[in-house]
């Protein structure tokens, strides 16, 4: 089976608009988007349907504190079934929310994404998801099918010292539903990432443990740049660019 290649719309920032033209002329033709109120995702499919693309995940909100978590999710996935969109991608915190608490609201969130065919995939963000043995924590202590990890190859490295991210990948395995690819040139709290395969991040090892579990994506680019280096809207252009080739130069796309 390929594995599926997305494109989250943010690593064209501010030129997120040439998206739509310059993915379908990669080869392309997935996206991450924010999530649309539920009466405007036709329309939004519509416009990514002219350009050939489709939306296999979307963003949204999970403010783990609110009571009513599971209530707030329901035009989410009203939204995300009209799109097609497999994977809807969260950050959750915990703060100062007792986590026995928060698994249970997540355990309603992933009762309607069970509905609704959907899987939730949490970001590799503090303080729930942070490195792989926080993953398996948060995952045991939900224990929802339908909730599970978006693994970020970068941000593994940006919120942990001195790790692996392929031994990491390894500890999280059963749980990832989604991949953000963004590459590192490591270092803890370091905004360096670079075009894909101009970092540190084992692109092949990690690819390779997920396809051999049976996951093939959706695996979507995130390209968040290196900080203190302003690339103009060709520059962007040709980051993605250059990520695809070296993703296709490797094997690990279509």
């Amino acid at each position: 089976m390929d594995n599926l290649l997305s494109c989250n719309l943010g690593s064209y920032h501010p030129w997120q608009d040439m998206a739509y033209e310059h993915l379908p002329t990669l080869g392309v033709r997935y996206v991450e988007i924010g999530v649309p109120a539920p009466d405007q995702a036709a329309a939004v499919k519509a416009q990514l349907a002219a350009h050939g693309l489709s939306a296999l995940t979307v963003m949204a909100p999970c403010p783990a504190g609110e009571a009513d978590l599971a209530e707030r999710f329901k035009p989410v996935f009203e939204a995300a079934n009209v799109l097609g969109a497999k994977v809807i991608f969260v950050s959750v915190r915990a703060d100062q929310t007792p986590l026995d608490t928060v698994y249970e609201r997540l355990r309603a969130v992933g009762d309607l994404a069970e509905v609704a065919g959907i899987k939730i995939g949490m970001e590799t963000h503090p303080d729930l998801c942070d490195n792989g043995d926080k993953m398996l924590a948060t995952m045991t202590g939900v224990g929802h099918p339908a909730i599970g990890i978006n693994f970020d190859t970068a941000n593994i490295h940006y919120y942990n010292h001195a790790i692996d991210g392929v031994e990491e990948v390894r500890k999280a395995l059963p749980h990832i539903v989604s991949v953000h690819l963004k590459d590192t040139l490591g270092g803890y709290h370091n905004h360096a990432f670079p075009t894909l395969g101009q970092g540190i991040v084992d692109f092949p090892a990690i690819f390779k443990l997920l396809n051999d579990r049976g996951m093939h994506g959706p695996f979507t680019m995130e390209l968040e740049g290196m900080a203190g280096v302003q690339l103009d809207q060709a520059g962007k252009a040709q980051s993605v660019a250059d990520s695809v080739a070296y993703l296709r130069g490797a094997g690990l796309v279509p």
